[in-house]
């Protein structure tokens, strides 16, 4: 497989749109729909594209969060972003008192990390941020992709349902948000995972330490190829400016 991922440049622009529709999905995030004539030009071209929030602070600095665009449709004008619900921030303050009419600038997405269709099968694992980013994925997937989803929410009633042409496999672990920056309940569900055979793409997000406990399970323990694998932390425990990082 000669080229895996092919990264597109898009022109970035700040964009002003109004909410169009709230929805509590589950108790830890929040659908919101946005619109406005300024999405004209919109690009999103992988799952896994990260527009900026920008949050108005009432200092000459506003706030600015990564976050997926959940789905788009050009045709309608629609941008759709999710929120996990946490207990602190500008994005979860936002998110939880917006209402139709409101508006939110973002930014972005700078680019497009496309990743080669060529694996047998793909396994996406992370935790609330990422959920966004696995949904899209396995929506986007055609009839002839196997994909097996691991997710790490509080509970149950976090648990979304996803549809997809894909043969798609999902996987839950359930612990406290207050254990969301731990690697071992993760690690040790991967730790009892059997990978199909053949080439398989693994993509890993959530927690910095987390996705980087991850990706060395596989690359190290397991012996997957590395460029089969991208991981990226979504949040990093401790630090408060919410910027998606690349581990690759």
């Amino acid at each position: 497989m000669d080229t895996i991922i092919t990264r597109h440049r898009h022109e970035t622009r700040r964009r002003t749109l109004t909410v169009a529709q709230t929805t509590r999905l589950t108790p830890h995030m929040i659908r919101i729909v946005l619109t406005g004539p300024e999405l004209a030009g919109f690009v999103s071209m992988a799952p896994d594209d990260h527009i900026k929030l920008i949050f108005e602070t009432g200092t000459d600095r506003p706030a600015m969060r990564d976050y997926t665009p959940r789905a788009f449709d050009a045709q309608a004008g629609r941008l759709t972003v999710d929120f996990a619900v946490h207990n602190a921030g500008p994005a979860t303050a936002w998110a939880v008192a917006a209402r139709p009419g409101d508006t939110l600038t973002i930014g972005g997405p700078r680019g497009s990390a496309v990743i080669a269709s060529a694996f047998d099968w793909w396994l996406l694992i992370g935790d609330e941020t990422a959920l966004p980013a696995m949904g899209r994925w396995v929506g986007e997937m055609p009839a002839s992709a196997r994909v097996h989803t691991l997710a790490a929410v509080p509970g149950a009633e976090d648990r979304q349902v996803w549809t997809s042409a894909a043969r798609l496999k999902t996987h839950w672990v359930h612990r406290p948000e207050s254990a969301a920056a731990d690697p071992e309940p993760l690690l040790t569900a991967v730790r009892g995972m059997v990978l199909p055979e053949g080439r398989g793409f693994i993509w890993i997000a959530a927690e910095a330490q987390v996705a980087r406990a991850l990706r060395e399970h596989f690359a190290l323990d397991r012996g997957h190829p590395r460029p089969w694998i991208k991981a990226a932390g979504y949040w990093t425990r401790g630090v408060a400016d919410g910027a998606m990082t690349s581990l690759d």
